[in-house]
C-alpha cells in the first residue's frame, strides 16, 4: 500500500496535503496521526507542526485497473474504465475506441481477459472475488441475442419433434440457452462434447 508523511500546520492541514499528494478522497485513506501541531510559548518558541501518515487503501478495482493496464497496450488499446456493484459480482464496463480487439470473435478475447483477470486477482487477494468484464454492454446484448435464438429454436423442436443441436459456445453462451429454457415443461437442454468445441442441445423431454 502506498502511504505518505506530511506536516501542516494543524492535522487536518496535512491530511489535506496527504490526500492531495496520494490523489484520493478521505474514505479511501487510512489516517494515522503521528504528533499533534503545538503553538509553542508565546505562540513562537517550541512551536510544532502537526505530522500525519496517510496510506492509500487499496481496493479491488484499484488491483483490477492495474492488472488491466498492463494488458491494454498490447492490443492498441486505452479503454476508460467503470465499476459497478452487483450482488456478489464487481462488473468492469469498458469503454472506449476500437474496443471489438478486445471481444474477439464472439467473445473469445473478452472471455480471456476475463478468466485471466479473475485468475490473476485471486491470487494476489485474500478473499475470492468474481469479476465480470464487459464491454459497452457486449454481454447483455448478447444475452438477449441468444435468448430469443433458445426460444426460437424450443419452438421448432416442438414442432418437428427433433433435436437441435447449436454451434459450439463457451460457458457464458450455454449457460444462457439453459437458463433460457429452464422453465419450458416441453423441451430440456444439455451439454456435450469437449471444450472448446463443447455445444448445447435441445431436445423434447421424455
Amino acid at each position: 500500500m502506498k502511504s505518505v508523511e506530511v506536516t501542516g500546520r494543524t492535522v487536518e492541514e496535512a491530511i489535506g496535503k496527504a490526500l492531495n499528494l496520494l490523489e484520493i478522497d478521505r474514505d479511501r485513506a487510512d489516517i494515522e496521526i503521528l504528533a499533534e501541531s503545538s503553538k509553542g510559548f508565546l505562540g513562537l518558541i517550541g512551536q510544532r507542526d502537526a505530522l500525519v501518515k496517510v496510506t492509500k487503501i487499496v481496493t479491488v478495482k484499484d488491483i483490477a485497473l492495474n492488472l488491466l493496464e498492463q494488458v491494454f497496450p498490447y492490443f492498441g488499446v486505452k479503454p476508460a474504465v467503470k465499476l459497478e456493484e452487483r450482488e456478489a459480482q464487481i462488473v468492469l464496463q469498458l469503454t472506449g475506441d476500437n474496443m471489438g480487439v478486445l471481444i474477439g470473435r464472439r467473445g473469445d478475447t473478452l472471455d480471456a481477459l476475463q478468466y485471466w483477470l479473475n485468475l490473476s486477482l485471486n491470487r494476489k487477494l485474500d478473499q475470492k472475488v468474481k469479476v465480470i468484464v464487459d464491454i459497452e454492454g457486449y454481454r447483455e446484448k448478447r444475452r438477449e441475442i441468444l435468448t430469443k435464438l433458445a426460444k426460437k429454436l424450443s419452438v421448432k423442436v416442438k414442432q418437428t419433434r427433433r433435436k437441435v443441436i447449436l454451434e459450439p459456445m463457451n460457458p457464458f453462451e450455454r449457460s444462457i440457452i439453459h437458463t433460457a429454457l429452464q422453465n419450458d415443461n416441453e423441451v430440456q437442454t444439455f451439454s456435450e462434447g469437449e471444450e472448446p468445441f463443447r455445444k448445447v442441445v435441445i431436445a423434447l423431454k421424455k
